[in-house]
């Protein structure tokens, strides 16, 4: 079997494997069909996701959900103004053997899983949110001068209300890099919300089926990264992330006016492995420049960071993005701009 035979082949797989959890997710969560394929992407590339919306739009029951789809650990944290460090990666405890000598032993805290659902992250001090750092960049724990390996597959989803800001505290600029995707949970429809409604008030429970293990997480988190990246197709993402940077070579008039600080590197990457994602599941072995432009706001909203003038004006990063989206050429040497088809 040659190499393009043996790529199509699991490229159908994973689509087919990508179609069962969807099925299986669709059981429970009504609608979202963007915020749903964005927790899945994180998931097959290997990231974490914020989910960002009001009360009671379902942030928690898609988590749980996609919990209960996998074969994998998964653990709760709400977080809270008197949560502490200790209370999320664990502490060393003191403990007595069989010979009646006391040693320190470490208990490990609910960090230690699979799938991590930091809920109402926004709510906890920057002293308990710092815990999360390492953990979601180098997937260890360090206690006392030890560092304990994270099992992988290993995800943090998380859910902030953006609405009510007493008593929470923002999310310091590099957790926030930390996220792969930030995405905005909107209202349901009106025949989504007749559906939920039938579906919540009947007394019947739906249990979804698992249906994807740790092991075969890994070998599509694998798989996406073989997929073609052409050169040109990987200058239309750098100029993308270069132009969020104000006074930059490439920067846009509205890049200027209304941006303090851009994107990270890890912007570039983000829209690189997402765009894979939307290319194979597309039936491509290649990116396409619509990949990038399907997955640009939810990889950069929560990477650049609004001035003062465009915070007075009410201009949001959105806003900002999709205005660089409309006017930033796909090849370097074009002046036409090109029309944006974006995800949430």
């Amino acid at each position: 079997m040659s190499i393009a035979e043996s790529m199509e082949k699991q490229a159908e797989e994973f689509r087919s494997r990508y179609s069962a959890i969807r099925e299986q997710i669709g059981r429970v969560i009504v609608g979202h069909d963007d915020i749903v394929h964005g927790v899945l992407a994180c998931m097959f590339i290997g990231g974490h996701c914020l989910l960002e919306g009001v009360p009671g739009l379902g942030k928690t029951l898609l988590v749980r959900t996609l919990a209960q789809c996998l074969d994998l650990k998964f653990n709760r944290i709400q977080f809270t103004p008197d949560l502490m460090p200790a209370d999320i990666l664990g502490t060393n405890m003191v403990v007595e053997t069989p010979e009646g000598r006391r040693i320190f032993e470490f208990q490990k805290g609910p960090i230690f899983t699979q799938i991590c659902l930091a809920d109402e992250i926004n709510r906890a001090t920057p002293k308990t949110q710092s815990a999360m750092l390492e953990t979601m960049q180098e997937f260890t724990v360090t206690i006392g001068g030890l560092k304990y390996e994270l099992e992988k597959p290993f995800f943090v989803l998380a859910t902030q209300n953006p609405i009510e800001q007493e008593g929470t505290y923002p999310l310091p600029e590099a957790q926030l890099d930390r996220f792969l995707f930030k995405l905005v949970v909107g209202y349901s429809s009106r025949d989504e919300l007749a559906t939920i409604v039938d579906r919540t008030t009947r007394g019947v429970l739906v249990h979804p089926e698992k249906v994807m293990d740790g092991r075969e997480i890994l070998k599509w988190q694998q798989l996406i990264r073989e997929v073609i990246l052409a050169q040109h197709v990987q200058d239309y993402i750098v100029r993308l992330t270069l132009a969020t940077h104000a006074g930059g070579p490439l920067a846009l008039p509205i890049t200027n006016q209304y941006l303090r600080w851009g994107s990270s590197p890890r912007g570039a990457q983000t829209l690189a492995l997402a765009a894979k994602v939307r290319a194979l599941l597309e039936g491509r072995y290649n990116v396409s420049f619509e990949d990038v432009r399907r997955v640009y706001l939810p990889a950069l909203r929560h990477r650049v960071i609004l001035n003062f003038e465009a915070q007075a004006e009410g201009i949001d990063t959105d806003h900002v993005l999709l205005e660089i989206l409309e006017r930033l050429p796909e090849k370097a040497d074009q002046k036409a701009p090109v029309a944006a088809v974006v995800a949430k």
